[in-house]
């Protein structure tokens, strides 16, 4: 049995990726503040607010839909259900997709452009450091239903 078959990660990395990036930004953002930063104005605000509220769908949603389904919401536990409804007919991340789009919405919404680049910074990095694994776990879990959904799905949106 391979290493992925039993759980896709040692620590559920996502979370902390996130949370790390977004106290970077904030960290950047009193250290090298940008002078006319160009998130101000109603418009971004408005964009933020309803970044951060498609964020927060797409997450309830598919941990909903986790839930449902009877299989772990943690990354770092064996998946025991292949999810395809719900938001994982779109795309096959909608966690993520929530936690980054959250990110830069917040970005938007305070004015501070260090979040959206951060929301991009972590969203690269959990695609190198968890969805790569998760992938293989699920793969080598599900084997061709998993590729046959891997088709139909994108990755991110």
């Amino acid at each position: 049995m391979n290493e992925y078959r039993s759980r896709p990660l040692n620590f559920p990395w996502p979370p902390l990726i996130y949370a790390v990036a977004a106290l970077l930004a904030l960290a950047a953002h009193l250290y090298l503040p940008t002078p006319l930063s160009p998130l101000n104005g109603i418009i971004f605000r408005a964009v933020g607010g309803f970044m951060i509220a498609l964020g927060l769908f797409f997450d309830l949603w598919a941990l909903k839909t986790l839930h449902q389904s009877g299989t772990t919401v943690m990354p770092n536990r064996c998946a025991t259900h292949l999810v395809t409804t719900g938001p994982f007919q779109y795309t096959r991340n909608p966690v993520y997709l929530g936690y980054t789009l959250s990110l830069s919405g917040l970005g938007f919404l305070l004015g501070i452009v260090w979040l959206p680049v951060a929301a991009i910074a972590a969203a690269t990095l959990t695609y190198f450091l968890a969805i790569r694994r998760e992938e293989l776990h699920l793969l080598s879990r599900f084997g061709c239903d998993f590729e046959r959904y891997r088709r139909r799905a994108r990755c991110w949106i």
